[in-house]
């Protein structure tokens, strides 16, 4: 394995402290970070540095001349804490034709907006809820063909930002208040989808064109009730107390109905292609009690901390974290937005 220099760019409140002996880095805000620079160094030895920006990208330029990086494996999830902006901080490793780890800035795009990439995904032919915008300053109106109950969301924010219990609504008045929540509290239009009643499905993907898609993973709710809706709330995903209250774990989905096993890599495939994502992923996805599987959302660079789902589904699958963090350098050292783009 040839020895590379990795940029690591970090958002700079994220930069894992040089000693670590006396802190817990399992529960530390910078697992992630803390987490891919000690296997870079330590168990690939490639030769690491490490910058922490903040709102600025000249020193990116800067560190990019003095270190003549063979690729930057990004971790920045936003720049100026806006998190559409990620996107843009790509693109300009692109402008400065450096090699980078996870997802192109085009299919970043495509994903992100859940209302143009549920398009794409229809015309392909891939199945996805039915759905419409309500936009801020404009009347919504219910379309004909839509039918309670339904789930309202971002259209644009990731991570569960803005999804609770009261998400899912079964009549107008709810479904209006909801709107107005996204729209006053989110600051985003808001996406009004078909609520499908069935389980949470995952898959992880990394690759260009060559995909590896590892094994079908699920999140179980253990120990809600019945008049609960089993979603993937910002609470379920962010917070281990109600995650240990509400019994939320997870973990590879076990006794799907009859060929949607089979089925789902291939959709996950497919969807991957028709966003143009690159890098790594996952692919949300809901299954019904018929085994109709209905993709929810793709989201390009994922959560890649030792332990997490990503890199335990991969784990699954024989691939060691070191060896993910690899491919996920090589995917990187691959991509070439000139002939992409």
């Amino acid at each position: 394995m040839r020895k590379l220099r990795v940029l690591l760019l970090i958002h700079h409140y994220l930069v894992p402290p040089d000693d670590v002996s006396d802190i817990d880095t399992t529960t530390a805000p910078w697992r992630t970070e803390y987490d891919v620079l000690k296997t870079l160094r330590d168990d690939l030895k490639h030769d690491v540095r490490v910058l922490g920006v903040a709102d600025e990208l000249t020193p990116i330029k800067q560190a990019a001349e003095d270190f003549k990086p063979h690729i930057v494996f990004n971790l920045l999830e936003a720049f100026h804490e806006v998190g559409t902006y990620d996107q843009n901080v790509v693109s300009y490793l692109e402008l400065l034709r450096l090699s980078y780890t996870g997802c192109n800035p085009r299919g970043m795009i495509l994903a992100r907006d859940k209302s143009l990439s549920k398009k794409l995904l229809q015309y392909h032919r891939i199945p996805v809820p039915d759905f419409a915008v309500a936009y801020r300053r404009r009347k919504f109106k219910l379309p004909k063909r839509m039918a309670y109950p339904l789930i309202v969301k971002s259209l644009t924010q990731e991570a569960s930002i803005g999804i609770s219990q009261a998400s899912v609504v079964e009549d107008e008045r709810r479904l209006l208040e909801r709107i107005q929540f996204i729209h006053d509290s989110i600051g985003t239009e808001a996406i009004v989808e078909q609520y499908i009643e069935g389980r949470e499905l995952y898959c992880c993907i990394v690759g260009n064109e060559r995909l590896q898609v590892f094994p079908v993973w699920e999140m179980f709710f253990e120990k809600m009730t019945e008049r609960q809706h089993r979603i993937a709330t910002a609470r379920v995903k962010w917070s281990s107390k109600y995650q240990d209250k509400a019994g939320i774990m997870t973990g590879v989905a076990e006794a799907l109905p009859e060929g949607v096993k089979e089925r789902i890599p291939v959709i996950c495939k497919r969807v991957y292609r028709s966003l143009q994502l690159s890098g790594y992923a996952r692919i949300d996805m809901r299954v019904d009690a018929a085994g109709r599987v209905f993709v929810i959302e793709a989201n390009p660079n994922p959560q890649i901390a030792h332990g997490e789902d990503f890199a335990r589904s991969a784990d699954m699958a024989d691939v060691s974290y070191p060896d993910l963090i690899q491919r996920i350098l090589r995917a990187g050292l691959r991509w070439e937005p000139e002939k992409n783009g």
